[in-house]
């Protein structure tokens, strides 16, 4: 597993945590920092970070995109899966969107319904398909 791909799923267990606990977003962060038996790196926090910066612009895409579905009916994980995706798509330059569309698809796979990584996917491959007409 590569160092990026390790970041994605520490920064969407930081996520998930976070509102798991009914806490601001990414609000497990510091206490993770802290714990040296819970490793995050650099790209983790900038994941975490970027996803609570601009929430509420990457749910307005992803609810604009998400046919019959809202952000609240999905799963914790694809939620946040979603906003990790759609983050790395938008406003990291040095991803490719392919490569942050497979890694959400991967870890979807991995750690969400079976109907998830279609689901995931999908959505992220419209914003993909979306981002020359989409401001940020």
């Amino acid at each position: 597993m590569s160092a990026r791909t390790k970041s994605r799923k520490r920064a969407l267990d930081i996520l998930f945590e976070s509102e798991a606990q009914n806490l601001p977003p990414g609000g497990t962060l510091a206490d993770r920092r802290k714990d040296a038996e819970y490793p995050v790196n650099e790209y983790a926090v900038l994941l975490v970070e970027g996803v609570v910066a601009h929430r509420d612009r990457l749910d307005e895409i992803i609810t604009e995109n998400a046919k019959d579905w809202t952000l609240d009916r999905m799963p914790a994980v694809d939620r946040n899966l979603l906003r990790i995706g759609a983050f790395e798509i938008l406003y990291v330059e040095d991803v490719p969107d392919v490569v942050a569309v497979s890694e959400a698809v991967n870890l979807a796979s991995e750690l969400s319904t079976d109907e998830s990584p279609s689901f995931v996917n999908g959505l992220l491959s419209r914003i993909v398909e979306l981002k020359p007409s989409l401001t940020v």
